[in-house]
């Protein structure tokens, strides 16, 4: 589905990602994994166009992706989340989410402005779906709250609810887990299942080792800008380069 061939990155004098090679097949939880400043957001802005690669090539479903611009690729199906929920945080739970299912809409501009049949049936299928995500977050009581009043982990929902509403064939997730607590998490990871359920390929960056091992069935691994390891949780939790990288000595990680 999405492949990514000795990727680079520069920025001036610093390179932020080196001769990356990566490949995340249709219908699964890939993980990926690494101490600060690996470079794992710097991937997810190549994958999603907010910058160029320096070297290499990235593929979405057949098509070379590699200078292509966000609006773009989201178009063809990728989205994504921030470790900082990018909220429209003065709109409404209810209004972020149709944010994303407009995303999607097929009537003109000219169609909503003068409120026509198509565009009008076309808002109600919008205020219908929205609320479907809504419901599946556990947010549906809270749709007509300011954004900007949720706690963080609601805000964090409320992000992966917006981005399910692009209709993505493929979600990039960064840090999702952030600022949950132990409940929220477990629950977290059984709502990722269930839009793995539903044909929505994952790409996930976490720092939680528990969560990503139990969630993921491949992981990639990527220290100072390169991929130092790729494989099962098992595999990649007796690695001796994974292990060094994150405790600087060869232990377990569990």
């Amino acid at each position: 589905m999405l492949q990514l061939n000795g990727v680079s990155k520069d920025f001036g004098g610093l390179r932020a990602l080196s001769d990356v090679t990566l490949n995340v097949r249709e219908g699964q939880i890939k993980g990926l994994i690494g101490p600060n400043g690996a470079g794992k957001t710097t991937l997810f802005n190549l994958i999603t166009g907010v910058f160029p690669p320096s070297g290499g090539s990235i593929t979405f479903l057949g098509e070379e992706t590699t200078h292509q611009n966000p609006e773009k690729i989201s178009r063809l199906g990728i989205s994504r989340t921030f470790q900082q929920p990018h909220l429209f945080k003065s709109l409404t739970v209810w209004e972020n989410v149709m944010m994303g299912r407009h995303y999607r809409t097929r009537a003109e501009f000219f169609a909503c402005g003068l409120r026509l049949p198509k565009a009008t049936r076309e808002e109600k299928d919008i205020r219908k779906q929205s609320l479907e995500y809504l419901n599946l977050f556990g947010l549906t009581d809270k749709k007509d709250r300011v954004a900007s009043k949720l706690p963080l982990g609601e805000q964090r929902y409320l992000e992966v609810a917006r981005a399910l509403a692009t209709e993505p064939k493929l979600l990039l997730l960064d840090e999702p887990t952030s600022g949950l607590n132990d409940h929220e998490t477990e629950q977290f990871r059984d709502l990722l299942l269930k839009i793995k359920g539903v044909g929505v390929t994952l790409l996930v960056i976490e720092h939680h080792m528990r969560f990503i091992m139990g969630l993921c069935e491949e992981i990639a691994v990527l220290n100072f800008g390169a991929k130092i390891a790729e494989g099962s949780p098992q595999e990649i939790q007796v690695s001796p380069e994974v292990i060094t990288a994150y405790l600087g000595t060869e232990e377990s990680i569990d």
